[in-house]
């Protein structure tokens, strides 16, 4: 199998393990007094999602295919669940988290991995262009009432990556993408905290204190970090002045401390991941393991590209995590899996030749 893929996937999982236990420190100590605490459950998860990994990469990527509608089901079933008041745990203003005892999971990890796989199994059969949206259009919609634009955003990514790869008329697949730009122009504009978000991306130095903060504290720790970075574990933006330090604004305490070139070797390593990933897409043995390979891909790439793009001021904020870095159990182990998946696929590119 393609050993530097897993190297890769190896190596920005130890950063994130890392990264969370420098970030989440302060909070860990105020919260439940052992600074450790965030660090311990990465840890764990990082270990169950490894395990999981290895054991995807020794499966046949076709037995992902009998295994995709039961997926894509139960992400959908998870996703209404979620949105039950009883059931679903609603924090920052969304209803994203089912909690199961001390158990957290996040149904929009289940159905990017579960909706990647569907299409993917229309692909590899000749289907008419509903079909290929009407489950893209179901999995978003639900993602949206939670409310989740950033995630809706990557859902989105997935799925038109996938359904322009498998070749359907391109005036159908141009006028889906002008219906969805627009629905999602409609959401923002219609919605006050999402204004409010692209307001504080247009006007950052307007409202330090108010909508601009989050953005603000950002840039500091980055303006903080120069070049070499203030030193491993000497970051001041983490000590409760950025929100969300070790999930959504890990990039910009790792950049704080490592600076430009720590940063920028951290991007490398995720463009090396995006390239490799694409070259085992492109050598595919057929047309499912081709597509999947490219919607798993156009996940974590687009993930990377729209959580470094906020952190950076290129997009506004859109609180989506950085894959295999931020805290969260249900996205590090998703993530580690769709690895798994893409080097079995690579492990049949290098028997077919």
């Amino acid at each position: 199998m393609d050993r530097g893929l897993l190297f890769l996937t190896l190596i920005l999982t130890v950063i994130g393990v890392v990264a969370v236990a420098d970030a989440s420190a302060p909070q860990a100590v105020n919260v439940f007094g052992d600074k450790f605490y965030f660090a311990k459950q990465q840890l764990v998860w990082g270990l169950l999602g490894v395990v999981a990994l290895f054991i995807a990469s020794k499966i046949h990527y076709s037995l992902w295919q009998k295994l995709a509608i039961p997926i894509f089901i139960v992400g959908v079933v998870l996703l209404i669940v979620v949105l039950i008041p009883s059931v679903g745990t609603e924090a920052l203003g969304a209803r994203r988290w089912i909690f199961l005892g001390s158990i957290s999971i996040q149904p929009s990890e289940i159905i990017k991995f579960g909706l990647a796989l569907y299409l993917a199994k229309l692909s590899s059969k000749a289907r008419n262009f509903l079909a290929y949206f009407f489950p893209l259009v179901v999995a978003s919609g639900l993602i949206m009432l939670q409310p989740d634009l950033g995630t809706t955003i990557i859902v989105g990514a997935i799925g038109m990556t996938q359904i322009f790869l498998s070749g359907i008329n391109l005036f159908y697949f141009l006028g889906a993408a002008g219906l969805g730009t627009l629905a999602s122009l409609v959401l923002i504009v219609t919605s006050s905290y999402r204004r409010a978000r692209l307001l504080s991306f247009f006007e950052q130095t307007q409202d330090p204190l108010g909508r601009s903060y989050h953005i603000r504290q950002i840039l500091l720790a980055l303006g903080s970090g120069g070049l070499l970075g203030v030193g491993l574990g000497q970051s001041r933006q983490k000590f409760l002045f950025l929100p969300e330090a070790a999930t959504d604004s890990v990039f910009a305490i790792i950049a704080e401390e490592v600076g430009f070139l720590g940063g920028a070797l951290l991007i490398l390593l995720f463009a090396f991941w995006v390239y490799k990933g694409l070259k085992i897409a492109k050598a595919a043995p057929d047309k499912f393991s081709q597509i999947v390979a490219a919607g798993l891909v156009a996940w974590i790439g687009g993930q990377t590209f729209l959580n470094i793009g906020s952190m950076v001021a290129l997009v506004p904020l859109t609180g989506v995590p950085l894959p295999f870095i931020s805290y969260g159990g249900s996205a590090l182990v998703m993530v580690l899996l769709a690895s798994g998946i893409l080097l079995n696929i690579s492990r049949h590119v290098t028997n077919s030749r």
